[in-house]
């Protein structure tokens, strides 16, 4: 039997991702990440869907935010705002955040039997996280394969798309985007002025539809 876990912040990308997921393999898990992260919005949206989807869900608490304050997402410095600039918005990058997730998650694959590992980077997170580059994606495939006796295949399937894309094809899927939380800032309405608020706004506009949200 096919089987998958997939990494799933409670964001558009990994809210797509997981239900492509349970199109493609007989039994999917999920497991999401509190790292310490300005707020717990993301989580919530993960866990409210995984109960409605009656997926099985683990949140996993990693003590690491000492480590990763270098990150406007973690640390006390301003969340940017505009568009994505590289050099603001390498504030915030989350040093080495996937390759950490990634191998915890890859720990649960391994204990459950799961055959597959999917994570949600696409072709726009290329050029300004390094943990998302088409490389760091082929090279940690190949160690995960070795990792343990029971192999995995570790995938990013949207590694090629835009967010655009991503959305057309959650679209087509029917899928509520209203699920699915993206601001960075963890206030009971999306601020509208970070970069992720505008990239999401612009993905919607792409696909001539109004973001839910």
């Amino acid at each position: 039997m096919s089987s998958a876990l997939v990494v799933y912040s409670g964001g558009l990308d990994s809210y797509t991702l997981l239900n492509k997921a349970l199109q493609n393999f007989k039994k999917v898990e999920a497991i999401t990440f509190d790292y310490g992260q300005k707020h717990k919005k993301e989580i919530d949206y993960a866990k409210n869907n995984c109960l409605e989807l009656g997926i099985t869900h683990k949140v996993i608490k990693l003590d690491i935010a000492d480590l990763l304050s270098n990150s406007a997402l973690v640390g006390d410095s301003k969340i940017p705002e505009g568009n994505y600039d590289k050099e603001k918005m390498k504030q915030t990058i989350v040093p080495n955040r996937n390759m950490i997730m990634i191998s915890i998650a890859a720990s649960l694959a391994i204990k459950n039997k799961l055959q597959y590992l999917w994570y949600a980077a696409h072709a726009g997170d290329h050029e300004i996280y390094p943990d998302c580059r088409p490389e760091f994606i082929s090279k940690l495939g190949e160690v995960l394969k070795i990792c343990d006796y029971h192999e995995i295949v570790f995938e990013a399937p949207f590694k090629g798309m835009t967010k655009g894309e991503i959305i057309k094809e959650g679209l087509n899927m029917d899928l509520d985007y209203s699920k699915a939380w993206t601001c960075y800032e963890g206030k009971e309405n999306p601020c509208g002025k970070c970069s992720a608020c505008l990239e999401r706004q612009n993905a919607f506009k792409i696909n001539n539809i109004e973001d839910p949200l």
